[in-house]
Parts: structure tokens; sequence; C-alpha cells
């Protein structure tokens, strides 16, 4: 047997590839929720590391794990790649798949798991949101998924809507740029997956009985494309209008995209002009940058609306002072304040965003700002001690899962 690992864990070393995974004793495993997969898929845990086990052919796994890598290093929202451990035997000398090795992404469910007895038409908006940002970020970066679905997502919570996750790419390659026929061809694969997915949903009396799956198919292709226009198309623009390319590139930085360089050419009355889109990501990598925070977008752009009130509050002229404040003055202090059995709930960032939505609605009915403090205990008792635990929900009905999740 050889591992090959990206992650130095000899503990790896102790399990025992000798055996098919889908006959690995219990006690080398933990039950998490899971989705769909042609292959047997596993969780274990060591040294208090989640990791998932998939068993597929060797030239598959070592695809996919060079391109979980690549992935990585360019920064893109997806699983991390551990190890393969190829040229397994059992004890009689049988042959036996190579296994994949990635990090279980913490605070992340698969799409059924977040369903109760029927999915409810605003999640399955929010979770196509998150795909449809999902797939055009894939197509920036010049990555043609070939297998793209829910299925082969997971979601994490973003402060009231989702952030997608690429989780499996065994069909995947990534060029320098995508031609219009590898998109579109994608997006094809998009529209049949997910309306199979849906007609699945519908025989097991999951989906709202509002929701048609020919229609969920239709809008989640809109979506994307009225996304990609956003973010790619040429813009014509006056000569006396030049202000309209700073408020394209705004809209871009507001929906979460970063702009590498503005492509401008000259025409009759004007210009026309093309913003070179390397990434979405623009406010995580501010919030990262001023205080060491790692957060999803919507996240992030809650923290930093409230960072930018202190420090306007504050009369602080310089933004990394502030960002020093804040952290150390509001939020550590929320963070710490929750009690230990309570943290596995959410994440930190997460309970931070959904701590100063409540403080929002709690000064609503109050007619006046009712202050941190009150908002974080108000928080605590009545909204997180009834929700499951997200870093790892073991054992939890679906209907909890769901209720839990909404916003």
């Amino acid at each position: 047997m050889r591992i090959t690992s990206a992650l130095i864990d000899p503990a790896l070393l102790d399990l025992p590839w000798h055996v098919p995974l889908e006959e690995w004793p219990a006690d080398h495993l933990v039950a998490l929720p899971q989705g769909i997969s042609r292959h047997v898929v596993r969780f274990v845990k060591l040294n208090d590391v989640v990791y998932a086990m998939k068993e597929t052919r060797e030239r598959i796994a070592e695809k996919e794990y060079d391109l979980l890598r690549a992935l990585e290093r360019i920064d893109f929202p997806a699983v991390q790649a551990v190890a393969i451990a190829t040229d397994r035997r059992t004890l009689d000398g049988e042959p036996l798949e190579t296994v994949l090795v990635t990090r279980h992404l913490q605070f992340s469910l698969p799409y059924r798991a977040l369903f109760s007895r029927v999915l409810r038409p605003d999640t399955m908006n929010r979770l196509l949101d998150a795909l449809a940002a999902l797939v055009v970020r894939m197509h920036l970066t010049g990555f043609s998924w070939g297998d793209c679905s829910l299925s082969n997502t997971l979601f994490r919570r973003d402060a009231g809507a989702f952030a997608a996750y690429l989780v499996d790419a065994e069909t995947g390659n990534l060029y320098p740029k995508l031609s219009e026929g590898q998109r579109s061809e994608d997006i094809e694969i998009l529209r049949l997956n997910i309306f199979g997915e849906c007609l699945d949903l519908q025989a097991a009396e999951l989906l709202h009985e509002s929701i048609d799956p020919e229609r969920v198919v239709d809008d989640i292709v809109a979506r994307y494309e009225r996304l990609w226009h956003e973010v790619t198309y040429e813009q014509e623009v006056a000569r006396d209008a030049r202000h309209h390319i700073e408020r394209r590139i705004r809209r871009l930085n507001e929906m979460g995209f970063d702009v590498a360089e503005v492509s401008m050419s000259t025409m009759d009355g004007g210009y026309r002009v093309r913003p070179k889109v390397v990434d979405a990501g623009y406010h995580t990598r501010r919030l990262m940058r001023l205080t060491g925070l790692d957060a999803e977008e919507n996240q992030a752009r809650q923290l930093l609306n409230d960072l930018d009130a202190y420090r306007a509050e504050s009369a602080l002229t310089d933004e990394q002072q502030a960002a020093h404040r804040w952290l150390t003055e509001v939020f550590e202090p929320v963070v710490r304040a929750v009690p230990a059995h309570l943290r596995r709930k959410l994440e930190p960032q997460e309970i931070f965003s959904q701590i100063i939505q409540h403080k929002w609605l709690l000064s609503e009915r109050a007619g006046r700002d009712v202050g941190m403090a009150p908002a974080v205990q108000s928080y605590l008792t009545e909204v997180l001690v009834n929700k499951p635990d997200e870093q790892a929900v073991l054992g939890v009905d679906a209907d909890e899962l769901d209720s839990a999740m909404a916003p």
C-alpha cells in the first residue's frame, strides 16, 4: 500500500487499508450527513480532524487529487485534497480500489440535509443562487466541471444565504480559459442533473407542490446567465459619463467580485469598457486583510458593515487602527460570550452575523437601539440554543435541520 499525501498525518497509516471501505469497522467511522455518490464514501476522525474517504479507480483518484490541489492553490471554494492511498490489497492479496482522502468541510451540509419533509421554495432559491455563483466563479477560473449538480456540492451558511463548495471534481478539467462551447456544455449538464434531482425529490414527496422541476432548471440557468452577463459584458460609455465605469466596478465589488484591470477602447462618442473580473471574494479578502478573519462573502460583507459603522461612531480615520479596535472591542467579546457547549452550533463568523441581524430586529421592535450586550444574551438564549450542531451533525432528524437552518 502506498500513500501520497499533501498533509503529514501519521495516523493515516493506522487505518485498515487492507479492508474494503464499505466493510471498515464502526469504531473508525463517524456519522455525518452524506450526499448521493456513485462511490463508497465513509467519514473518519483522526486527531480531531474529520476526513472523507472515497473509493474509486486509481487513475480517477489521481486526477481528482491533482485538480483539487490546483483549485486550492487559486483559492477556489472546493474541498481540500489530503491524500490518495493506492496499491491496496486484502490480507489474501486481492487488489482493492484506490481511496481518495479529502478534509471534511466543517459546518457544511449536502443539500438533502437542508430539507424537512418538503423542500421549501425559499430554501430552493437560496441553494440555486449559491450554485449559480459557484458555477460562474468556476468558469471565470477556466474550470469545466463536467458534472454540475446539487449532489456534488456542499453548502455552508452565509449570513442568511448559502455558500456553495465543489465536492466532486473527478469529471473536471482546468484550462487557461473556457470556450463558449465548454460553458454551454456545463450548463446543459447542470440543467439535466438538477431536473433529475428535482424529479427524485418529487417522487419522494420532498418537493413543495408549488415547485415545478421544469421551472427550477430554467431558473438556475437564468440566474447563471444573468450573473455571467453582469461580470463579463462589454459596456458602452459616453465620453461625458465616465463615472459609469467606476459605478460598474463598485457594483461588481458589491456582488463580491474583484476587478483586476479594465480594458477600454474608443468609439464614436465614447468608450467600450470590459472589466477583467478575476474572482469572487472581494469582501472576504478585505476582511482578511484588515482583521485576519476568514469568512464567507456575505458574512464578510456584514462584518465589514459593522466595522465601518464602528469606525464612523469612533471617529477613527485610520482604517487599520479601527479594524484592530473593532476586532478586540466588539467581535472577540461577542464570540467569547458564547458558552462552550454552544460553540459547535455555528462557526463564530456566522454567529456574529446572526447576532447583528437579531440586534436589528430587537431594535426595530423596541423603537430604539437595544445595544449589543442585550442582543447577544437574547440570541444565545432564544435562538442559538435551539439550533443543531452544524460542525458535526450526528443523528439529527431532517425536520430539525431544516427548521434550524432557516434564517
